[in-house]
């Protein structure tokens, strides 16, 4: 079972990087120096977090930015940060790759092109869907959607996906219509819709200006309704929230709510 096993003044020398657990993302040069400038200022305030493997064998797990921007530091400053802190975590090599991408996706920025690869590796060492859904704070039928269509992207889809220029909800319906295709026919289809133009996708607005929007429309129209169901006030507060948003939420708080966006926003 994942757990934490400790906190520890531990020698620097001694973590090592693991083939299997990534940042998920190329380094952001200016992310490490900023982070640089802050340790050197303020020293370490948040532990990296490494897997004890075994006895004294220590793989870095979260803290990839940081562990970058000390190994800056070091060179600049011989003798600084000979020992570092670190929060110890033990579990099998599952649940340590898991919570390799978990502490990635706590991120705002995480893309969902992030989740396949480790999402079908827990699904085929027979984690039930339920177990990945909640580690991941996910749905299950979000899960059942990345086992199901990920693995049939091609790289341009990835690789669109990736970049914001193509929505999951897009995606997926590519998929759809290339599986009702004949056979051999997939890719060709896959590639026609690829090649349509796309259509501006909504974004949800700041929260400050959310709140300005709504505080605007309860002046000018004290009495102003809106028909909504559980899961448009379900959308709406995961669409508030900003974090790994889906567009199916999205869609459905701009069609509950649509004060929330500019109508010359063409979405």
């Amino acid at each position: 079972m994942l757990a934490t096993k400790r906190y520890e003044y531990l020698p620097i020398e001694q973590i090592e990087f693991h083939h299997a657990l990534t940042n998920h993302r190329d380094l952001d040069r200016s992310k490490v120096a900023h982070l640089e400038r802050d340790i050197i200022r303020n020293g370490l305030l948040e532990p990296l977090v490494v897997w004890e493997r075994n006895g004294k064998e220590y793989y870095l797990v979260g803290g990839f930015h940081r562990m970058e921007a000390i190994q800056g530091i070091r060179q600049s400053h011989p003798g600084y940060f000979d020992r570092i802190d670190v929060r110890i975590v033990a579990g099998d090599p599952d649940e340590i790759k898991a919570l390799n991408l978990k502490l990635n996706s706590d991120r705002v920025d995480t893309r969902i092109t992030d989740y396949f690869q480790t999402i079908i590796y827990l699904n085929n060492a027979n984690w039930a869907k339920d177990r990945i859904g909640e580690f991941f704070d996910k749905s299950v039928s979000w899960i059942d959607d990345i086992i199901r269509y990920a693995p049939l992207t091609t790289e341009a889809m990835r690789e669109k996906l990736a970049s914001g220029e193509l929505s999951w909800t897009r995606a997926k319906e590519i998929l759809r219509k290339s599986l009702k295709a004949p056979a051999g026919n997939e890719k060709e289809i896959i590639e026609k819709e690829l090649s349509k133009p796309v259509r501006p996708v909504a974004k949800p607005l700041p929260m400050q200006s959310t709140i300005k929007r709504v505080s605007n429309v309860l002046n000018s129209e004290p009495k102003r309704t809106f028909k909504v169901d559980t899961r448009d006030l379900y959308s709406l507060l995961v669409t508030l929230r900003g974090k790994n948003v889906e567009q199916e939420h999205i869609d459905r708080v701009r069609t509950a709510f649509p004060i929330l966006w500019d109508e010359d926003q063409g979405r």
